[in-house]
């Protein structure tokens, strides 16, 4: 167990990816505090499953896109669990529009949560650190498309490669306070995010074509890259990005 007696915030932690992260943190023996929009079913059942792996747990919810939700959800959980040491910037959403019909409004959703909120969550969380006199990590859950081309999410693609720069940029200026600064790029992952594309059995074939390991990843394989990155094993890695594939992004790079 890796990450005992550490305590871990993984923002959109309800369902998906972050729930695996969520779980996997919490196998390692790290303590976990849950996040999402909104309290209900998905939070609750959410929290019995991280409770049912022994270890302390609690939702809080708020909405990472307002920075005002930011700094509280970072103080309220200071406040609950004693402390934090681990934040991952696991909140994300996506648009799909041709840039030329793309909306205001949605690229400023898009850029809120996958942009703002990592800023001013790693912000919140960075002064804790300082203030307590402890290191700590922080790993953002980013995408290949902080490399890779993905036509009609250019909003999307935006806040992938600027969640990139932000985190090198992080990873110099904290290293002094003992913070390490890292992203996860995930590839083509099963989540509910993707349902549309398993029901497409042309699209997922040509898909699955171009990822060298023949098969979608899974949760759990974006989740041991981020229990990697927040243990004692990753106490040397800093400002660099872990790509989660199966082979996807260099496989394109090569065509």
């Amino acid at each position: 167990m890796k990450l005992r007696n550490k305590v871990a915030l993984v923002t959109g932690s309800s369902h998906g990816i972050g729930l695996g992260i969520a779980r996997r943190l919490a196998e390692e023996g790290a303590a976990v505090v849950l996040n999402g929009r909104k309290e209900g079913g998905p939070a609750r059942e959410a929290l019995a499953q991280v409770r049912a792996l022994g270890g302390r747990a609690c939702f809080i919810a708020a909405d990472v896109g307002s920075v005002a939700d930011c700094r509280r959800l970072v103080a309220q959980a200071v406040e609950q669990m004693g402390g934090l040491d681990i934040l991952v910037n696991n909140a994300g959403i996506q648009k799909h529009a041709a840039f030329l019909d793309a909306r205001e409004e949605d690229f400023d959703d898009v850029l809120g949560v996958n942009l703002r909120g990592p800023f001013f969550l790693s912000q919140a969380f960075a002064r804790h650190l300082r203030d307590s006199g402890r290191g700590g990590r922080i790993i953002n859950n980013s995408s290949v498309h902080e490399e890779l081309p993905f036509p009609n999410f250019s909003d999307y693609c935006a806040s992938k490669g600027g969640l990139k720069m932000l985190m090198r940029n992080l990873a110099i200026e904290l290293a002094p306070l003992g913070i390490t600064v890292n992203n996860v790029a995930p590839g083509a992952i099963e989540t509910p995010i993707n349902r549309s594309l398993m029901n497409q059995p042309d699209k997922l074939a040509n898909l699955l074509g171009n990822i060298p390991a023949g098969r979608l990843g899974q949760p759990r394989d974006v989740a041991g890259a981020v229990a990697f990155l927040a243990s004692d094993d990753a106490g040397y890695v800093t400002g660099t990005t872990l790509v989660v594939d199966g082979g996807l992004l260099w496989n394109y790079s090569e065509q």
